[in-house]
């Protein structure tokens, strides 16, 4: 398998995209399917065995809230 190189960046998005976002990732959990998503630039396949986690992180007066989504390729 070939070595990817490593990637973390932060992509904002106007509210109505980040809303259809979250609602497509919603159905397919929902019903149990996996999920493609574009990330700036990059398509992205999220296997329906995914894990799911909510992030609340607090630093003096800024709040940040993570959804996070997770999974190994060779699961």
């Amino acid at each position: 398998m070939a070595k990817r190189p490593k990637r973390d960046i932060e992509k904002v998005y106007p509210r109505a995209q980040f809303v259809a976002k979250l609602r497509r990732l919603a159905d397919a959990v929902e019903s149990g399917k996996g999920f493609s998503i574009q990330v700036a630039g990059e398509r992205l396949h999220v296997p329906a065995h995914a894990h799911f986690s909510i992030e609340h992180e607090r630093e003096g007066d800024v709040d940040e809230l993570e959804l996070q989504v997770r999974w190994t390729r060779d699961e």
